[in-house]
């Protein structure tokens, strides 16, 4: 148990931990439904004004990757036991999330991503399972978060959708030579593509103006302001309603529980070293699958001596994270792939569902990618000399004639693969960072293989005159998606939470970023993971009038 040195503040309603994409939206709908609601933020609450092009002199002052020194992880590989320190995985620490420096792709899941287990059956080395909740269930929690956002996109062009109650707010954006290459591509090939659902808005929306784009859209924030975030949207929207105390450069040390082994609060030091402790009826985690394995590791007590909600020894287990990867093919025309960074892109879900005949399970979402730093695609071309004339010369010839097909490989939970705490590396806390434990599935690796050939085929049927396909093998945590340590079920014996997202084993105990997807998918998770919040904030909000 930490020592509290600072003044208790008042106990309130809902104690968030977390303010990016799930966090954010869930103190949305709770204080709108008239909720008392405190957020515990690890990073800054920066403005539009902070956010510049020099951002790329300092790789790590956007708050996107953890800070080697401050917040390191350790990366184990379960077959050799090796153990390395590294930059695994971004966790955007600031309010808003990953969703500051995001491209802001937001397909959604299909129809049978909630039961995978049911349509492929057992495959051996994994823990597939359904979801407890269906696609029907969280539908209208996709399209308020849509509306709310002002989604651009052009609903029915991706044939291989599932049904939906609303189109977009906003048709899509315009599209950019790279997204009419991809297009070309799948056409010659008959394959289906369609417009990127884009978090930006194809025009005003809302009292917003059109999302300016910018060479400069992805891995940083927006220095317009006219990007939709949950830094613009869902906490200036909460904070409207008086009731959201919201609390940057606060570090969460624990979850403290009471006598009855019900959650109390969150102990947590702010930016002077202060210590205090936040009551709460009711706690919610939202700091990305990894740091709330974490934090419920951390939160030892003589109820829970091997981390609370944990006797089933599941909390970090069956994490995945996606793995991008991408076929990078040249032009004889220019491309312009840094025009606009990710903000128009054009998309294809022809591989997305399973199909036994491919010799892998399920399938992934595939795109074309601008570059977004903005760095030269033909930086990983091959034989590329790494500095000089030569170098040059392969920038001046290459640089606006590069284009990256990209794909997102959907990884299988195994029971192994997990999040546990690293006893011998601390962070700048004193505390045990987090330790990653990660071996791909054969699936894994066959199904990142054969969408990259498809990729390359895209871009040869579309006019490349070169490709070069970069092939996977092993999950490098690239990719800032994460999913799985507290996964959800219906049986204590094999899950984390309930349907509602709430712990087994502590009733006032909930999580709502991607910790409790089953699966992770083959497609980008945001949408999913701020719709099943809204969600989840419902039930909370719900049930909390049923009982006043």
């Amino acid at each position: 148990m930490t020592t509290t040195s600072g003044a208790k503040p008042d106990r309130v309603d809902v104690c968030i931990i977390g303010a990016g994409a799930s966090g954010a939206a869930a103190a949305k709908v709770l204080t709108e439904r008239g909720l008392r609601v405190v957020a515990l933020e690890r990073g800054p609450w920066r403005t539009k004004e902070t956010f510049g092009g020099d951002e790329l002199a300092n790789i790590n002052r956007y708050n996107l990757w953890p800070d080697p020194l401050l917040n390191p992880r350790t990366v184990r590989d379960s077959a050799s036991g090796e153990t390395r320190t590294e930059l695994f995985c971004p966790v955007p620490q600031m309010v808003g999330g990953g969703t500051v420096h995001w491209q802001g792709w937001l397909p959604r899941f299909t129809e049978n991503d909630f039961r995978l287990r049911s349509i492929v059956g057992d495959l051996p080395g994994t823990t597939l399972a359904d979801w407890p909740i269906t696609y029907d269930e969280l539908e209208p929690y996709y399209t308020q978060v849509e509306w709310a956002f002002g989604v651009s996109g052009a609903a029915g062009a991706n044939k291989y959708e599932s049904w939906r109650s609303k189109g977009y707010p906003c048709p899509p954006m315009p599209q950019s030579r790279y997204a009419q290459k991809f297009h070309q591509g799948c056409d010659k090939l008959g394959w289906n593509s369609f417009p990127t659902p884009q978090a930006a808005l194809s025009q005003p929306y809302n009292g917003r103006p059109a999302t300016v784009i910018s060479a400069f859209a992805q891995q940083h924030g927006d220095p317009t302001g006219t990007r939709s975030s949950a830094l613009n949207v869902f906490v200036p929207d909460a904070v409207a309603t008086g009731r959201y105390d919201l609390r940057p450069d606060c570090y969460v040390r624990e979850i403290t529980v009471d006598s009855r082994g019900a959650a109390k609060g969150a102990v947590y030091q702010d930016a002077t070293g202060t210590t205090y402790e936040q009551e709460a009826d009711v706690v919610i985690l939202a700091c990305g699958a990894v740091e709330t394995a974490r934090l419920l590791l951390l939160s030892k007590s003589a109820q829970f001596p091997n981390g609370l909600a944990n006797g089933s020894d599941l909390v970090g287990r069956n994490v995945t994270f996606h793995e991008y990867s991408a076929a990078v093919g040249t032009f004889d025309d220019p491309i312009y792939a840094w025009a606009g960074g990710g903000y128009v892109s054009a998309s294809s879900f022809e591989f997305y569902e399973h199909d036994d005949n491919r010799g892998f399970v399920s399938g992934g979402h595939m795109a074309v990618a601008g570059v977004g730093i903005p760095l030269p695609i033909n930086w990983s071309l091959p034989n590329r000399p790494a500095w000089g004339a030569g170098a040059k010369q392969m920038d001046r010839e290459y640089f606006n004639h590069s284009l990256a097909a990209a794909m997102v490989v959907h990884d299988m939970p195994q029971h192994d693969n997990r999040v546990a705490l690293d006893e011998e590396v601390k962070d700048a806390w004193g505390l045990p960072v987090a330790q990653i434990t990660l071996t791909p599935h054969q699936n894994d690796l066959a199904m990142g293989r054969f969408l990259i050939d498809r990729s390359a085929e895209i871009l040869e049927a579309a006019g490349a005159t070169s490709v070069q396909k970069v092939y996977i093998d092993r999950i490098t945590g690239n990719c800032s998606h994460q999913h799985g340590t507290t996964r959800m079920g219906n049986d204590p014996d094999t899950s984390v939470l309930d349907r509602w997202c709430r712990s087994h084993e502590v009733a006032n105990l909930y999580v709502v970023d991607g910790s409790p997807f089953p699966t992770g998918t083959g497609a980008n998770p945001t949408l999913t993971i701020m719709a099943n919040a809204w969600r989840v904030a419902e039930h909370i909000a719900d049930g909390r009038a049923a009982t006043s």
